[in-house]
């Protein structure tokens, strides 16, 4: 990446009025990010949503010394700023619509590996909570999971501390930039994230842990995870907004139940009863409705198909068995582009597939051999 072109992708998410869909919609508009500040007000205010208001701000081009100088904190520190248009850039976040135009990355863990678990909760968790997430992040270290959450008090630390333990990768999205730590007292598990995991924000440096980023925040631990699991949370806990958001973004949710009256246990309850979330007990069943039961060695039961055992497949069915094969899932878009199907002729495949026992749903629009 150019160290202009840099400069201008920084300097877009610094403009005043201007969020994640507002900056991706004057990208779209006028062909780029540098076209953006290039644009004349005139033009800029013929976009749709853009009134004078923001026109102004883009043509002052206030933001780019700014900009400038947080590219030069980005090169110091080693961090990697992930436009979201890049490859490396989070798949699961991209085509969300409110998915951050750039994030800023320190870490090792790519953001694209194949399983990701999300693991919210109270900031004041139960011994009982903290045995539990514990408990089942450890019967899910040979299944290649990524663990993800906000490195907040109490069972978001617990996840992370624990997946570390367990050689697990773990990720923790931040609520302020990458030059400091939120709650200070976490300092120590961060730095052993950005070595054997990774630490994600999209807020620039400087910027303060202030109450309003924890939402934005959560929203990008819902966006990364394939499935969020919630442990101990009261019904107006952080959490539940998460649990939302996951379920707008069409995640798979579960959560643990507790004993009938646990204040603590209140939000997992009405999640579960009113149908938004599956209730879990272990990281069996986790790994049942998700379709994660491997082989010690990462290879999925179903990958041994045999694809001779079936000749009343047609060619279009080998084909998709055959792709499925060398992969360990694939979502329904990469499939219709790797077999040049017509959506409707796919679907109707996939669906005899799973008819004949081939082939398994998973959660995201994605498949399996069955």
């Amino acid at each position: 990446m150019g160290d202009a072109e840099l400069i201008y992708k920084i300097a877009l998410t610094k403009i005043p009025l201007v969020g994640a869909i507002t900056a991706k919609n004057l990208i779209g508009y006028c062909g780029g990010v540098q076209e953006v500040f290039r644009a004349k007000k005139r033009d800029l205010i013929r976009i749709p949503g853009i009134g004078e208001q923001i026109a102004n701000n883009i043509v002052r081009q206030n933001v780019l010394e700014e900009a400038e100088k947080e590219m030069l904190f980005v090169e110091r520190e080693g961090i990697e700023a992930l436009f979201y248009l890049d490859a490396r850039y989070p798949q699961r976040l991209r085509h969300l619509p409110d998915a951050p135009v750039l994030l800023y990355y320190r870490g090792t863990t790519p953001l694209n590996t194949p399983r990701t678990l999300g693991i919210v909760g109270t900031r004041q968790p139960t011994h009982r909570g903290i045995a539990i997430c514990e408990g089942i992040i450890s019967d899910l270290a040979g299944c290649g999971v990524v663990i993800i959450s906000g490195l907040a008090y109490g069972i978001d630390v617990a996840a992370h501390r624990h997946a570390l333990r367990m050689n697990l990768p773990t990720i923790g999205v931040l609520g302020h930039g990458l030059d400091q730590i939120y709650p200070p007292a976490h300092r120590k598990v961060a730095e052993e994230m950005a070595a054997h995991g990774g630490l994600l924000t999209e807020f620039s440096s400087a910027s303060r842990p202030d109450r309003e980023n924890f939402p934005m925040r959560n929203r990008i631990v819902a966006g990364l995870c394939d499935a969020l699991l919630v442990i101990e949370t009261n019904i107006r806990g952080g959490s539940m907004i998460t649990a939302q958001l996951a379920n707008d973004y069409h995640k798979e949710v579960f959560a643990v139940p507790g004993r009938v009256g646990d204040t603590l246990s209140a939000g997992c309850h009405l999640l579960i009863k009113s149908h938004r979330a599956t209730l879990v007990e272990s990281a069996a069943d986790l790994q049942y409705h998700l379709g994660w039961e491997d082989q010690p060695d990462g290879t999925t039961t179903g990958q041994g198909v045999q694809v001779s055992m079936f000749p009343e497949l047609s060619d279009d069915e080998r084909k998709i068995v055959e792709l499925l094969r060398t992969k360990d899932t694939m979502e329904v878009d990469r499939l219709a582009h790797e077999t040049d199907l017509e959506p409707s002729t796919l679907a109707a495949l996939l669906l005899q597939l799973e008819f004949k026992g081939l082939i398994r749903t998973l959660p995201g629009k994605r498949y399996l051999l069955g």
